[in-house]
């Protein structure tokens, strides 16, 4: 009877962990569209842009590409493989933004991003987790 208590446990806890996961899904798509719309809207972004050194065309290929990345995450039928190379482009985006704050010298806030990336390093974690849990019994194992 102990032993179906703590089996009980463990998928109540599995499951906040699972929703708790959702929320940081969420909290990341929300924040991507936010800086996409922002960069592509916000006339003061150029400024922005144009201080890290870099041209006016890439904010608007930057805000598209953010767009595109937030909605292969949000739409159900999109493969798993592009949802991996939104989550991977999402990373190299931020880890470049925290590159560019700190080569143009704006100090303790270039450090901002590595917040959303361990946001996304978590979110990922759980969807890669939840991927797992749909695949068929014996795929991904070794057969002799």
């Amino acid at each position: 009877m102990h032993a179906e208590g703590v089996r009980r446990l463990l998928v109540v806890s599995m499951g906040a962990l699972f929703q708790d996961a959702g929320i940081l899904a969420a909290l990341l798509r929300s924040t991507v569209l936010r800086s996409a719309f922002n960069f592509s809207l916000n006339k003061e972004m150029r400024g922005t842009f144009a201080h890290f050194g870099l041209p006016d065309w890439f904010r608007i290929e930057l805000s598209v590409a953010k767009i595109l990345g937030a909605l292969a995450l949000v739409i159900p039928t999109i493969p798993n493989r592009i949802k991996e190379f939104a989550y991977g482009g999402f990373a190299i985006t931020l880890i470049s933004a925290v590159i560019a704050h700190s080569a143009s010298g704006d100090g303790i806030s270039s450090i901002d991003p590595l917040l959303f990336l361990g946001i996304l390093v978590v979110s990922y974690f759980y969807y890669y987790k939840a991927q797992l849990h749909q695949q068929p019994a014996g795929y991904g194992t070794l057969r002799s």
